[in-house]
């Protein structure tokens, strides 16, 4: 049975419908609005013992006949994701992977493809939306709805849903997702908004989410949704077992100073554990994946009561910062390069100037424009001290490099100013937090040292919440821990999340200009730190 909902949302109608297409999938859900049409089909495998992950899988492609055009170069027919639908995917999952039932571990699909584009509503919003609408109306434990909604300002007017062509006039592009009483995440762009504003911004794009919230509840109350039991593994009182013999251990473990010597104390400890709860000759004891479960649950605990008590995970107070060192003209052969170290997280930054041949042509479904400013961002393995397979950048490589573009790409100069090509290249050599804003911090200061004549310095720093039973709900930052009610605002709407953990990464221009003494050839230190378990890697 066809069953289609919708409701006028910013300037055009929002349609979310089910019943015609892909009914062999889990839940498959036709999203429109104007003439842009996505596909949204999620399914689920077959349950597999004994895994620790949720292997969850979101793909977003974009048709090139949606828009009556042939894929560009020899081969005409779409094959790898572009970078718009890499960073597409990984917008759709973020909000989406919380609020599945804990312990569901099953396989999960969402795909989404874009089948008719008008070229001036972008299909990633509609994607994300209509993911949440399929998985709530499918019979996967699935803690929904969570709405998604782009917000533009043109001339001081807020938008929701902007138009392609408005978002060419605009000041802000930003995406939000949220549940009808909290966000849940916020990924955006500005250029150089003010606080208070960017958070009249943020409320009023949850107004749209609730109203799309509401269209995805009127769906699934005429597709009379029956889901799935899902039993989540008991415990078996493993964790209370953890608690007893090793929560104070544990604990000291934690505030060990230095990310290596952390993580082997905790991995001695570890060993100790398992060697005590589990017994591989016992067929009816605690299995191995029992006590995964149950020393993941323990370190959530013990890393939230030392933050609630104020002191981090490695030993520091809650106002003890960590050193900085900036170098710049580190490579002699490059047109400009910098080093960026916070404590143990440590970015190594190049600089390329070339002419208008070097810009980058992106063929895309909405536009077709050539990129004069690229950042590129590489996380190698040996950063963290491991070996694995190295292969072509992956999804989080290519998703940090566009969020520290966006974040430097309105101080550049205007083109007729400075008609240079410009590339910059992050190398993550260390890393113990943050280092998307390491490399923001970075690129700043390597443009500056090429001789990019960048308007404002820019520094980029990660922002973590957590709370307890009780509400209490401490901010971390770059620059100590506050209370919610005074974090910018990005971490505002971070602080009305339901997850345990909440983090949110903030870059913006410097109000001043720190002295030049600061940042030359020789360390300095500056008043600010990381988090290391807010860490992005």
């Amino acid at each position: 049975m066809k069953v289609i909902v919708e409701k006028k949302i910013g300037k055009q109608t929002l349609s979310f419908e089910t019943g015609q297409l892909g009914k062999q999938a889990g839940a498959t859900v036709i999203v429109r609005y104007g003439d842009t049409v996505v596909l949204n089909a999620v399914t689920t495998g077959s349950p597999r013992p004994g895994i620790d992950f949720f292997p969850l899988t979101c793909d977003y492609r974009e048709r090139t006949a949606a828009a009556g055009k042939f894929p560009g170069g020899f081969l005409k027919r779409e094959s790898r994701p572009t970078m718009k639908e890499t960073l597409t995917s990984r917008l759709i999952d973020r909000p989406i992977r919380p609020l599945f039932t804990k312990g569901f571990n099953d396989e999960v699909q969402c795909q989404c493809i874009v089948l008719s584009s008008d070229r001036q509503n972008d299909g990633d919003v509609l994607a994300m939306n209509g993911a949440s609408t399929s998985l709530f109306i499918s019979a996967m434990p699935f803690e929904g709805p969570v709405a998604s909604v782009r917000v533009g300002r043109v001339d001081g007017e807020l938008l929701a849903f902007p138009t392609h062509d408005e978002l060419e006039e605009s000041d802000l592009d930003m995406i939000m997702s949220g549940a009808e009483d909290v966000v849940l995440m916020i990924e955006g762009f500005a250029r150089e908004m003010p606080e208070d504003e960017m958070l009249e911004a943020i409320r009023f794009g949850h107004e749209a989410i609730k109203q799309v919230c509401q269209l995805q509840r009127e769906l699934a109350d005429q597709c009379d949704v029956q889901k799935s039991e899902f039993i989540p593994p008991e415990d078996d009182g493993v964790l209370d077992k953890l608690k007893e013999s090793f929560y104070d251990q544990f604990k000291e473990k934690k505030q060990t100073e230095g990310k290596l010597a952390r993580a082997e104390a905790i991995s001695q400890l570890k060993g100790e554990a398992l060697a005590q709860i589990v017994d591989p000759d016992d067929a009816e004891g605690v299995s191995e994946s029992a006590f995964k479960r149950a020393w993941h649950d323990l370190e959530e605990e013990v890393i939230r009561d030392l933050i609630l008590a104020g002191t981090r995970a490695d030993g520091r107070k809650a106002d003890e910062l960590r050193n900085i060192e900036c170098y710049v003209d580190l490579l002699p052969r490059t047109h400009g390069s910098a080093l960026f170290q916070r404590g143990e997280t440590q970015a190594l930054v190049s600089i390329t100037l070339g002419t208008s041949r070097d810009e980058q042509r992106v063929d895309g479904l909405m536009e077709e424009y050539s990129k004069k400013f690229m950042l590129d961002y590489n996380f190698p393995p040996f950063s963290v001290g491991e070996c694995r397979p190295i292969r072509g950048p992956g999804r989080r490589e290519i998703g940090h490099g566009a969020l520290a573009e966006r974040s430097i790409k309105p101080v550049l100069p205007d083109p007729e100013e400075f008609p240079y090509t410009v590339r910059v290249i992050s190398d993550i050599l260390e890393s113990n937090g943050s280092s998307s804003m390491a490399s923001v911090c970075a690129a700043t200061l390597g443009l500056m040292a090429a001789g990019v004549p960048i308007k404002k310095p820019v520094a980029g720093i990660s922002i973590g919440l957590f709370t307890d039973d009780e509400g209490r709900a401490p901010v971390l930052h770059d620059e100590g821990t506050v209370p919610s009610d005074t974090v910018p605002s990005a971490a505002a709407a971070a602080a009305s999340s339901p997850a345990t953990r909440t983090a949110a990464h903030l870059a913006a221009p410097a109000v001043h200009t720190a002295p030049t003494a600061g940042v030359g050839r020789a360390p300095a230190t500056a008043d600010t730190e990381t988090v290391p378990t807010m860490d992005d890697d």
